[in-house]
């Protein structure tokens, strides 16, 4: 599962930064180095939750001077309340340059655990994807929080511990940061499924290239948050952060 998944998610990926977090940062709201904090499970000044256009209600937690989602993004609708095409062929799939969402081998487990896989073009849509008052976060959004985790380990950090979602060993996973990273694969561009179990990506709203955007991703046998660019066609998961 770990060659598939690697070879299928770095075919055709035009910039890999490696471990994002391994540099301490000037601006590090943490101090650098030293984990960052254990999360709060509650926006500071804000809701204990959020709930989406379809009524999903979703936990979040503060990492530094950020507010995040705990849990991956189910919605099915855009924020106004229009429908996200779903349901595509692989064919389809692969030629589309409009916002759809699939579900991990349409199983509806997998989409009460890890959430549904949506490409870029959903991310970008003016619509919206997240709920009012909340967004995809941009490249750099991604870079403040694990520069305030700090250090190379900042992925074992951000995994959910233990063995129930994640394949073995999930090194080094202790989730003190709260944001429980679950490993809800992806669909390649071509259309199919990989990697639930041995990884999770999530999309940036940051562009890298008129056909590939900016995502991160987190591997059951790494401690590491790794950056990537990868075409727009691919469905990950998506996590909303606070405006």
């Amino acid at each position: 599962m770990k060659q598939l998944f690697y070879l299928i998610l770095l075919f055709g990926v035009i910039s890999v930064f490696g471990i994002s977090c391994s540099d301490d940062d000037d601006n590090n709201p943490g101090g650098g180095g030293g984990g960052g904090n254990s999360g709060t499970s509650v926006c500071t000044g804000g809701p204990s939750t959020v709930t989406d256009v379809d009524g999903n209600v979703y936990n979040v937690v503060t990492i530094g001077n950020q507010c995040w989602m705990k849990e991956n993004l189910k919605t099915t609708k855009y924020r106004n309340g229009d429908p996200i095409p779903t349901n595509l062929s692989n064919t389809t799939w692969q030629n589309t340059t409009s916002g759809a969402y699939a579900i991990y081998n349409n199983t509806t487990a997998n989409d009460s655990i890890y959430g549904k896989l949506y490409n870029w073009y959903a991310v970008a849509d003016p619509r919206g994807l997240c709920p009012t008052g909340w967004h995809v976060p941009s490249f750099a959004e991604w870079t403040t929080l694990e520069n305030f985790l700090g250090g190379w380990i900042c992925g074992g950090a951000m995994k959910e511990a233990g063995l129930t979602h994640w394949e073995n060993p999930n090194t080094d996973a202790t989730n003190s940061s709260g944001f429980s990273g679950l490993p809800g694969g992806g669909r390649p561009s071509a259309g199919g499924y990989y990697g639930i179990g041995s990884g999770g990506s999530w999309w940036s709203s940051t562009q890298y290239s008129t056909t590939d955007a900016w995502f991160r991703s987190l591997f059951y046998d790494s401690a590491g948050s790794w950056l990537y660019s990868n075409g727009k066609r691919i469905g990950f998961s998506v996590r909303c952060v606070r405006d």
